[in-house]
């Protein structure tokens, strides 16, 4: 068996399948089905005593579960027929990826914006979490951006670097996590306690990628100035990882992200991530989708490599 053709074809194909077409929209997704699990499983046991408990175990089993049920249909399906088991790791691997729905997402938020600030706070709504029935057009720009460089760490390489480790298992136990975490890893009183493991557990399992995604953004920039900027501006995020892309892309256009948003009816009232609080325009939005997409070409580098290497160290 080629190992090197198992794990770099499937990655290549399916990166160049979200390229072309983004989410399947029309097609059962994983990411639903993990979605109403995690709704079903909340509304079960998010209640009564020991709900740190509970949030912990079920969250842990949720991931442990969606890997090793990925790991047996992988085995599986390789020993049963090598070129299936490409179909099916190529098909998870699209799946699993953003990188197109998300630069779309952005895209139509500065369009939106331009026709009009309601239009633009009807189309960021769908990429943010906080309140967005006030914000400006220079606000709803700056949302957009933020989203932008999170979710390419989120949507993007922090998949594509657990496909890097562990295989599609793995890129699938990624995708649990972060769903766990986007649904119930908030600080807020119904969640605060049944999904802080989830949130816990997603801070680690970023970790590595979200710097790596910094990294990525400034190589593709070539300016390595920028370093000293997110250095300065990271730990401004409440989140560990999170600041490191937002304060990369900031760093990169020389804007300000954060400041003050209501999120879930509470102000919230963010450190800035830069001092330059210029307007952003269209041209900082194509600046920005041109790093996202060159940050995903160059993560398809260590891949590769990692493909030559196991396959090398098995001959």
């Amino acid at each position: 068996m080629d190992i090197a053709l198992y794990i770099i074809l499937p990655m290549l194909i399916g990166w160049l399948l979200d390229r072309l077409f983004g989410d399947p929209i029309s097609l059962p997704h994983p990411v639903v089905l993990f979605g109403k699990i995690i709704a079903w499983g909340e509304k079960k046991l998010n209640n009564g005593k020991r709900r740190m408990l509970k949030g912990a175990v079920f969250s842990i089993m949720l991931i442990v579960l969606v890997f090793a049920i990925t790991g047996l249909i992988t085995y599986t399906l390789l020993h049963i027929n090598f070129w299936l088991s490409i179909a099916f790791n190529t098909i998870i691997i699209f799946y699993c990826l953003a990188g197109k729905t998300l630069t779309d997402e952005v895209k139509g938020v500065f369009k939106a914006v331009d026709r009009s600030v309601d239009d633009g706070r009807k189309q960021v709504a769908r990429i943010v979490g906080r309140d967005t029935s006030n914000l400006s057009a220079q606000q709803i720009r700056t949302a957009g951006l933020e989203t932008l460089s999170e979710n390419l760490s989120d949507g993007v390489i922090a998949p594509m670097f657990w496909y890097m480790l562990l295989g599609v298992p793995g890129m699938m136990m990624y995708k649990m996590i972060n769903t766990l975490d986007s649904m119930i890893g908030y600080k807020s009183e119904r969640y605060k306690q049944f999904g802080c493991w989830a949130a816990r557990i997603d801070d680690i399992a970023n970790y590595i990628p979200a710097r790596l995604t910094a990294l990525l953004m400034i190589i593709c920039n070539g300016d390595l100035h920028v370093f000293s900027f997110v250095k300065q501006y990271a730990k401004n995020h409440a989140s560990p990882n999170s600041g490191f892309p937002e304060s990369a892309l900031a760093g990169i256009l020389n804007c300000r992200f954060g400041g003050p948003n209501i999120y879930f009816g509470t102000l919230v009232n963010k450190p800035y991530i830069g001092d330059n609080d210029r307007l952003l325009t269209l041209k900082d939005m194509n600046k920005a989708i041109t790093i996202n997409r060159r940050c995903e070409v160059l993560m398809l580098i260590p891949i590769i490599f990692v493909g030559i290497l196991i396959n090398y160290m098995m001959i």
